[in-house]
Protein backbone atom coordinates (compact mmCIF):
# COMPACT_ATOMS: atom_id res chain seq x y z
CA UNK A 1 0.00 0.00 0.00
CA UNK A 2 2.23 2.33 0.83
CA UNK A 3 4.77 1.50 -2.61
CA UNK A 4 1.36 2.55 -4.31
CA UNK A 5 0.88 5.40 -2.69
CA UNK A 6 4.35 6.34 -3.06
CA UNK A 7 4.35 5.87 -6.66
CA UNK A 8 0.66 7.68 -7.21
CA UNK A 9 2.16 10.47 -5.80
CA UNK A 10 6.00 10.33 -8.08
CA UNK A 11 3.29 10.35 -10.85
CA UNK A 12 1.87 13.27 -9.97
CA UNK A 13 5.27 14.91 -9.37
CA UNK A 14 6.10 14.24 -12.70
CA UNK A 15 2.97 15.59 -14.62
CA UNK A 16 3.50 18.70 -12.53
CA UNK A 17 7.22 19.06 -14.34
CA UNK A 18 6.18 18.04 -17.23
CA UNK A 19 3.30 19.95 -17.87
CA UNK A 20 5.29 23.51 -16.28
CA UNK A 21 8.28 22.63 -18.60
CA UNK A 22 7.57 24.76 -21.51
CA UNK A 23 7.30 27.47 -19.02
CA UNK A 24 10.53 27.04 -16.92
CA UNK A 25 12.31 26.60 -20.14
CA UNK A 26 11.22 30.39 -21.53
CA UNK A 27 11.58 31.58 -18.32
CA UNK A 28 15.24 30.60 -17.28
CA UNK A 29 15.88 30.42 -21.45
CA UNK A 30 15.69 34.71 -20.83
CA UNK A 31 17.33 35.08 -18.09
CA UNK A 32 20.44 33.43 -19.02
CA UNK A 33 20.16 33.45 -23.16
CA UNK A 34 21.64 30.32 -23.71
CA UNK A 35 20.00 26.93 -24.44
CA UNK A 36 22.77 24.72 -23.03
CA UNK A 37 22.50 26.25 -19.55
CA UNK A 38 18.94 26.33 -19.62
CA UNK A 39 18.40 22.62 -19.90
CA UNK A 40 21.19 22.15 -16.70
CA UNK A 41 19.17 24.56 -14.72
CA UNK A 42 15.88 22.36 -15.76
CA UNK A 43 17.90 19.53 -14.84
CA UNK A 44 18.54 20.75 -11.48
CA UNK A 45 15.76 21.97 -10.83
CA UNK A 46 14.22 18.00 -11.39
CA UNK A 47 16.47 16.80 -9.22
CA UNK A 48 15.39 19.28 -6.50
CA UNK A 49 11.65 18.77 -7.46
CA UNK A 50 12.29 14.82 -6.86
CA UNK A 51 13.50 14.80 -3.65
CA UNK A 52 11.62 17.04 -2.48
CA UNK A 53 8.83 15.34 -3.54
CA UNK A 54 10.49 11.91 -2.59
CA UNK A 55 10.40 12.85 1.35
CA UNK A 56 7.81 10.22 3.31
CA UNK A 57 7.49 12.83 5.23
CA UNK A 58 6.57 15.81 3.34
CA UNK A 59 3.65 17.51 2.87
CA UNK A 60 2.12 17.86 -0.71
CA UNK A 61 2.81 21.26 -2.36
CA UNK A 62 -0.34 23.12 -2.86
CA UNK A 63 1.04 25.30 -5.45
CA UNK A 64 3.49 23.16 -7.72
CA UNK A 65 3.51 26.18 -10.20
CA UNK A 66 4.81 28.55 -7.98
CA UNK A 67 7.08 25.76 -6.57
CA UNK A 68 8.93 25.03 -9.36
CA UNK A 69 9.67 28.92 -10.64
CA UNK A 70 11.06 29.48 -7.57
CA UNK A 71 13.39 26.56 -7.96
CA UNK A 72 14.34 27.58 -11.61
CA UNK A 73 14.91 31.32 -11.34
CA UNK A 74 17.23 30.92 -8.38
CA UNK A 75 19.16 27.52 -9.86
CA UNK A 76 19.50 30.50 -12.95
CA UNK A 77 20.57 33.44 -11.14
CA UNK A 78 22.95 31.42 -9.57
CA UNK A 79 24.67 30.52 -12.52
CA UNK A 80 24.77 33.36 -13.66
CA UNK A 81 28.36 34.06 -12.13
CA UNK A 82 29.80 31.45 -13.88
CA UNK A 83 28.16 32.40 -17.44
CA UNK A 84 29.49 35.85 -16.77
CA UNK A 85 33.05 34.19 -16.41
CA UNK A 86 33.16 32.40 -19.45
CA UNK A 87 31.65 35.81 -21.42
CA UNK A 88 35.15 37.25 -20.10
CA UNK A 89 36.99 35.22 -21.90
CA UNK A 90 34.65 35.10 -24.65
CA UNK A 91 36.12 35.48 -28.02
CA UNK A 92 34.17 38.67 -30.41
CA UNK A 93 30.51 39.91 -29.53
CA UNK A 94 28.25 37.42 -27.44
CA UNK A 95 24.76 36.91 -28.76
CA UNK A 96 22.09 35.01 -27.54
CA UNK A 97 21.82 30.99 -28.40
CA UNK A 98 18.92 31.55 -31.34
CA UNK A 99 15.59 29.56 -30.68
CA UNK A 100 14.88 28.42 -34.14
CA UNK A 101 10.95 27.21 -34.93
CA UNK A 102 9.50 26.63 -38.36
CA UNK A 103 7.75 29.26 -40.70
CA UNK A 104 4.02 29.28 -40.14
CA UNK A 105 2.27 27.47 -43.43
CA UNK A 106 0.67 29.56 -45.45
CA UNK A 107 -3.12 30.60 -44.99
CA UNK A 108 -5.91 29.87 -47.02
CA UNK A 109 -8.18 32.42 -46.23
CA UNK A 110 -8.60 35.77 -44.44
CA UNK A 111 -10.06 34.12 -41.24
CA UNK A 112 -7.39 31.95 -41.48
CA UNK A 113 -4.74 34.77 -41.13
CA UNK A 114 -6.53 36.45 -38.10
CA UNK A 115 -6.50 33.20 -36.22
CA UNK A 116 -3.10 32.91 -37.20
CA UNK A 117 -2.07 36.60 -36.22
CA UNK A 118 -3.55 36.12 -32.95
CA UNK A 119 -1.63 32.71 -32.37
CA UNK A 120 1.49 34.36 -33.62
CA UNK A 121 0.81 37.33 -31.39
CA UNK A 122 0.50 35.47 -28.16
CA UNK A 123 3.59 33.23 -28.73
CA UNK A 124 5.68 36.44 -29.86
CA UNK A 125 4.82 37.94 -26.56
CA UNK A 126 6.26 35.20 -24.45
CA UNK A 127 9.48 34.89 -27.31
CA UNK A 128 11.54 37.79 -26.22
CA UNK A 129 13.12 39.11 -29.46
CA UNK A 130 17.13 38.78 -30.01
CA UNK A 131 17.60 42.37 -30.05
CA UNK A 132 15.58 42.59 -26.69
CA UNK A 133 17.34 40.09 -25.35
CA UNK A 134 21.13 41.65 -25.95
CA UNK A 135 19.29 44.51 -24.39
CA UNK A 136 18.56 42.52 -21.54
CA UNK A 137 22.32 41.51 -21.38
CA UNK A 138 22.79 45.39 -19.53
CA UNK A 139 21.16 44.44 -16.54
CA UNK A 140 21.78 43.14 -13.33
CA UNK A 141 20.97 39.57 -13.02
CA UNK A 142 17.94 40.59 -10.43
CA UNK A 143 16.90 43.04 -12.89
CA UNK A 144 17.08 41.11 -15.35
CA UNK A 145 15.28 38.25 -13.62
CA UNK A 146 12.45 40.77 -12.40
CA UNK A 147 11.82 42.68 -15.76
CA UNK A 148 11.63 38.54 -17.57
CA UNK A 149 8.69 37.70 -15.29
CA UNK A 150 6.66 40.82 -14.73
CA UNK A 151 6.92 42.56 -17.83
CA UNK A 152 7.25 39.40 -20.57
CA UNK A 153 5.30 36.51 -17.87
CA UNK A 154 3.03 38.93 -16.27
CA UNK A 155 3.93 38.09 -12.32
CA UNK A 156 2.86 40.66 -9.99
CA UNK A 157 5.56 42.14 -7.79
CA UNK A 158 4.70 40.26 -4.95
CA UNK A 159 4.75 37.41 -6.45
CA UNK A 160 8.44 37.91 -7.45
CA UNK A 161 9.43 38.64 -4.31
CA UNK A 162 8.38 35.78 -3.06
CA UNK A 163 10.49 34.09 -5.55
CA UNK A 164 13.33 35.84 -5.02
CA UNK A 165 13.16 36.78 -1.20
CA UNK A 166 12.97 40.13 -1.46
CA UNK A 167 10.57 43.00 -0.25
CA UNK A 168 7.87 44.40 -3.04
CA UNK A 169 9.47 47.35 -3.06
CA UNK A 170 12.91 46.34 -3.48
CA UNK A 171 11.04 44.13 -6.61
CA UNK A 172 9.63 47.44 -7.78
CA UNK A 173 12.44 49.19 -7.34
CA UNK A 174 14.41 47.17 -9.40
CA UNK A 175 11.36 46.47 -12.00
CA UNK A 176 11.74 50.36 -12.49
CA UNK A 177 15.33 50.61 -12.75
CA UNK A 178 15.00 47.50 -15.38
CA UNK A 179 12.36 48.99 -17.17
CA UNK A 180 14.08 52.54 -17.61
CA UNK A 181 17.27 50.98 -18.93
CA UNK A 182 15.48 48.66 -21.74
CA UNK A 183 12.98 51.36 -22.79
CA UNK A 184 15.93 53.77 -23.03
CA UNK A 185 17.65 51.38 -25.68
CA UNK A 186 14.82 49.88 -27.32
CA UNK A 187 11.54 51.40 -27.06
CA UNK A 188 8.31 48.80 -27.56
CA UNK A 189 7.91 48.51 -30.94
CA UNK A 190 6.84 45.31 -33.22
CA UNK A 191 7.37 44.98 -36.61
CA UNK A 192 4.83 43.33 -38.98
CA UNK A 193 6.04 39.72 -39.00
CA UNK A 194 4.91 39.67 -42.84
CA UNK A 195 6.82 43.01 -43.68
CA UNK A 196 9.70 41.55 -41.37
CA UNK A 197 10.23 38.41 -43.60
CA UNK A 198 10.00 40.30 -46.70
CA UNK A 199 12.88 42.50 -45.61
CA UNK A 200 14.62 39.92 -44.70
CA UNK A 201 14.49 37.97 -48.25
CA UNK A 202 15.09 40.93 -49.95
CA UNK A 203 17.96 41.39 -47.68
CA UNK A 204 19.26 38.03 -48.33
CA UNK A 205 19.38 38.45 -51.78
CA UNK A 206 21.04 41.78 -51.45
CA UNK A 207 23.68 40.88 -49.20
CA UNK A 208 24.12 37.49 -51.44
CA UNK A 209 24.19 38.90 -54.76
CA UNK A 210 26.60 41.61 -53.59
CA UNK A 211 24.58 44.10 -54.42
CA UNK A 212 25.38 46.88 -52.64
CA UNK A 213 22.82 49.25 -54.18
CA UNK A 214 19.92 47.08 -52.72
CA UNK A 215 21.89 46.96 -49.70
CA UNK A 216 22.07 50.45 -48.99
CA UNK A 217 18.65 51.44 -49.43
CA UNK A 218 17.30 48.15 -46.66
CA UNK A 219 20.03 49.61 -44.10
CA UNK A 220 19.42 52.88 -41.95
CA UNK A 221 22.11 55.16 -41.56
CA UNK A 222 22.87 54.18 -38.19
CA UNK A 223 22.86 50.26 -38.51
CA UNK A 224 24.80 47.76 -36.47
CA UNK A 225 26.00 44.68 -37.42
CA UNK A 226 26.93 42.10 -34.50
CA UNK A 227 28.46 39.09 -35.44
CA UNK A 228 28.75 36.15 -32.97
CA UNK A 229 31.36 33.31 -34.18
CA UNK A 230 33.15 32.76 -31.26
CA UNK A 231 36.63 32.12 -31.90
CA UNK A 232 35.60 29.45 -34.09
CA UNK A 233 33.83 30.59 -37.00
CA UNK A 234 35.00 34.15 -39.08
CA UNK A 235 33.23 36.96 -37.70
CA UNK A 236 33.91 40.46 -36.63
CA UNK A 237 35.92 40.66 -33.15
CA UNK A 238 33.31 43.97 -32.47
CA UNK A 239 30.04 45.28 -33.84
CA UNK A 240 30.34 46.83 -37.18
CA UNK A 241 28.42 50.62 -37.35
CA UNK A 242 27.20 52.29 -40.34
CA UNK A 243 25.60 52.01 -43.36
CA UNK A 244 28.60 51.95 -45.63
CA UNK A 245 30.66 49.83 -43.30
CA UNK A 246 27.82 47.04 -42.94
CA UNK A 247 27.29 47.11 -46.94
CA UNK A 248 30.91 46.97 -47.44
CA UNK A 249 31.31 44.25 -44.98
CA UNK A 250 28.46 41.78 -46.23
CA UNK A 251 29.30 42.39 -49.74
CA UNK A 252 32.97 41.57 -49.13
CA UNK A 253 32.00 39.06 -47.02
CA UNK A 254 29.74 37.27 -49.72
CA UNK A 255 31.94 37.41 -52.51
CA UNK A 256 35.16 35.91 -50.89
CA UNK A 257 34.30 33.93 -47.87
CA UNK A 258 31.21 31.82 -48.46
CA UNK A 259 30.85 28.28 -49.64
CA UNK A 260 29.83 27.45 -53.03
CA UNK A 261 26.57 26.32 -52.16
CA UNK A 262 24.14 27.22 -49.43
CA UNK A 263 20.37 26.51 -48.79
CA UNK A 264 18.63 29.34 -47.15
CA UNK A 265 15.09 29.06 -45.03
CA UNK A 266 13.29 31.35 -43.27
CA UNK A 267 11.80 30.33 -40.14
CA UNK A 268 11.29 32.44 -36.96
CA UNK A 269 13.83 32.76 -34.74
CA UNK A 270 13.10 33.96 -31.01
CA UNK A 271 9.69 35.13 -32.46
CA UNK A 272 10.82 36.83 -35.57
CA UNK A 273 11.02 35.94 -38.78
CA UNK A 274 14.43 35.23 -39.50
CA UNK A 275 16.82 33.55 -42.00
CA UNK A 276 18.75 30.19 -41.21
CA UNK A 277 21.68 29.63 -43.81
CA UNK A 278 23.06 25.92 -44.23
CA UNK A 279 25.95 24.51 -45.73
CA UNK A 280 24.89 21.00 -47.09
CA UNK A 281 23.37 19.18 -43.90
CA UNK A 282 25.27 21.12 -41.56
CA UNK A 283 23.88 24.88 -39.90
CA UNK A 284 26.05 27.68 -41.25
CA UNK A 285 24.60 30.46 -39.68
CA UNK A 286 21.53 32.41 -37.88
CA UNK A 287 20.83 35.81 -38.97
CA UNK A 288 17.96 38.01 -37.08
CA UNK A 289 17.33 41.58 -38.50
CA UNK A 290 15.54 44.35 -35.97
CA UNK A 291 13.84 47.36 -38.19
CA UNK A 292 13.57 51.03 -37.76
CA UNK A 293 9.46 51.57 -36.51
CA UNK A 294 9.25 54.57 -38.71
CA UNK A 295 11.14 53.92 -42.41
CA UNK A 296 11.34 50.02 -41.89
CA UNK A 297 14.33 49.96 -42.65
CA UNK A 298 17.71 47.36 -40.92
CA UNK A 299 18.96 49.15 -37.66
CA UNK A 300 20.46 46.00 -36.42
CA UNK A 301 21.81 42.75 -37.78
CA UNK A 302 22.54 39.58 -35.57
CA UNK A 303 24.41 37.09 -37.41
CA UNK A 304 25.50 33.76 -35.01
CA UNK A 305 27.56 31.22 -36.93
CA UNK A 306 29.13 29.83 -33.37
CA UNK A 307 29.14 25.97 -34.58
CA UNK A 308 28.28 25.50 -30.72
CA UNK A 309 25.60 27.96 -30.60
CA UNK A 310 24.25 26.08 -34.26
CA UNK A 311 24.33 22.94 -32.55
CA UNK A 312 20.48 22.49 -32.23
CA UNK A 313 19.15 23.58 -35.74
CA UNK A 314 18.29 21.02 -37.47
CA UNK A 315 17.61 21.15 -41.43
CA UNK A 316 15.06 18.79 -41.83
CA UNK A 317 12.93 20.35 -38.22
CA UNK A 318 9.79 21.69 -39.49
CA UNK A 319 10.59 23.16 -43.20
CA UNK A 320 6.96 23.61 -44.07
CA UNK A 321 8.79 25.83 -47.38
CA UNK A 322 11.24 24.27 -49.85
CA UNK A 323 14.94 25.52 -49.35
CA UNK A 324 16.03 28.66 -51.48
CA UNK A 325 19.50 28.02 -52.88
CA UNK A 326 22.00 30.61 -52.61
Amino acid sequence: MAEATAGRAGDRATQAFVGLRELLFSVVYNMLGSVSDTEDVLQETWLAWTRRTDRADGAEIDNPRAYLVRIAVNQALARQAGINRRRETYVGSWLPEPLVTQTPPARESDAAARAADAAETALRNESVSMALLVVLETLTPLERAVFVLHEVFGYAHTEIAAILDRSPAAVRQLGHRAREHVHARRPRYQADPRLQQQITERFVAAALGGDLAALMELLAPEVTMWSDGGGKARSALRPVEGRDNVARMLTGYAGKQLPAALDIRYRYVNGDPSAVVFSGDSPYAVMVMDLDPDSDQVTDIFLVTNPDKLARVRLEDGDDDPSRPA
